[in-house]
């Protein structure tokens, strides 16, 4: 008997968050209403009070963050060169220029050093990403009261993360997260900005809802050329039951890493420098990634993965390196600046992870990998 399709992610959905939806849907109010303020109250609990304003995307969040700091054409944002295409589109996006800096084999992390050391004067922000482990908010302060930049955390992975016994977003200046149903939690799709006040708060409601503001005589008026990326209270209803779990999710993802590195332990193919770092406190484990010992295989990555699909097992690709695509390369980029991105945009593979996963799935899982990646070409 054939085991079920086991994908690389899968997002809980549960009887009572869809009749909570039904009951969203049911009451005539489906576009940014009551049920979005009651998520961005709760997202706000969840990251001690800081204001948070809720987004379509976790892109459209970082882009509308940008515009907030007043970053355009003439500025530079550094960003890591492994990292999912939009930390680097929305810099694009609003018309400055992305400085790529490498990154840390083991938390796949941005080098702060490299980020330093690419600083000029026209550098406006620091957009770095939380990857295989949360970023030092530690780290994070210095580097900003040292170069006098803006922060923005691309936390698209991390929402449930911690970080000096705080959740991620409770620290720092300006922190995005996705919703996406491949995260932690889902809105469908979504994302969300924390921000640092009230001012900020007002700015991004009006980036993301056409600029426009309400004058004391009923009438509107536009401050600014804003976009459209208000949430809808059917999307915010789903959000408020799944940040009620996520805690617990996130405890589960992490009993099901710890599975992994148990499952794999003593193999000399999948050895523990090719692991996400197991010693890894506060992390949300919303993936788990392989670097494939490619050199001593006889298949590719590609063959690797059709192989894992043929055996019922969806695997991911976190991430290709951003200054080898097309658009990056046209600009000037080139392969060897960047050789641990590089190295992992060659070697990474994302294996399933999410908390309907049980003991069993993720031995069957490692039982695979461990058979596919000692196969040779049929």
């Amino acid at each position: 008997m054939s085991l079920p399709h086991l994908p690389f992610a899968r997002p809980v959905i549960d009887e009572p968050m869809i009749a909570a939806v039904g009951d969203t849907l049911r009451s005539h109010w489906i576009a940014s209403g009551p049920q979005v303020q009651a998520f961005e109250k709760a997202l706000s609990d969840y990251v001690g009070g800081r204001p948070v304003r809720a987004l379509t995307s976790a892109t459209g969040a970082m882009e509308v963050a940008l515009e907030l700091l007043g970053i355009g054409p003439g500025n530079e944002v550094i960003t890591p060169a492994q990292s999912f295409f939009a930390s680097a589109n929305v810099i694009e996006r609003v018309g400055a220029r992305a400085v790529f800096v490498d990154v840390a084999l083991a938390d796949r992390n941005l080098d702060m050093d490299a980020a330093s050391a690419a600083v000029t004067a026209r550098t406006k922000a620091l957009l770095p990403v939380h990857y295989n482990a949360p970023l030092d908010p530690a780290a994070l302060a210095a580097f900003r009261a040292r170069h006098g930049v803006r922060i923005l955390e691309d936390a698209a992975l991390a929402i449930g993360s911690r970080t000096g016994g705080k959740p991620v977003g409770a620290a720092g200046d300006l922190v995005s997260f996705s919703f996406h149903p491949n995260k932690n939690m889902t809105t469908i799709e979504g994302g969300a900005l924390v921000v640092n006040d009230g001012a900020e708060a007002a700015a991004v409601e009006r980036l993301r809802f056409h600029g426009i503001a309400r004058l004391p005589d009923g009438t509107r008026d536009v401050e600014v050329a804003g976009g459209k990326y208000n949430l809808s209270d059917v999307s915010a209803r789903l959000g408020i039951a799944q940040l009620a779990r996520l805690d617990g999710w996130c405890a589960a993802r992490e009993r099901l890493a710890m599975r992994y590195f148990d499952c794999l332990e003593g193999d000399d193919l999948l050895t523990p420098d090719r692991l996400p770092p197991r010693a890894n406190p506060g992390h949300g484990w919303n993936m788990f990634t392989v670097l494939l010992p490619l050199g001593e295989m006889a298949i590719t990555r590609r063959s690797f993965m059709e192989a894992m699909q043929r055996e019922g097992i969806g695997t991911g690709l976190s991430y290709e390196a951003i200054h080898l695509t097309s658009f990056w390369k046209a600009k000037g980029w080139r392969a060897g600046q960047f050789p641990v991105s590089e190295r992992i945009g060659r070697e990474t593979v994302t294996l399933p992870l999410f908390p309907g996963m049980t003991p069993g799935d993720v031995e069957r899982v490692c039982e695979a990998a461990r058979r596919v990646v000692r196969s040779r070409p049929a």
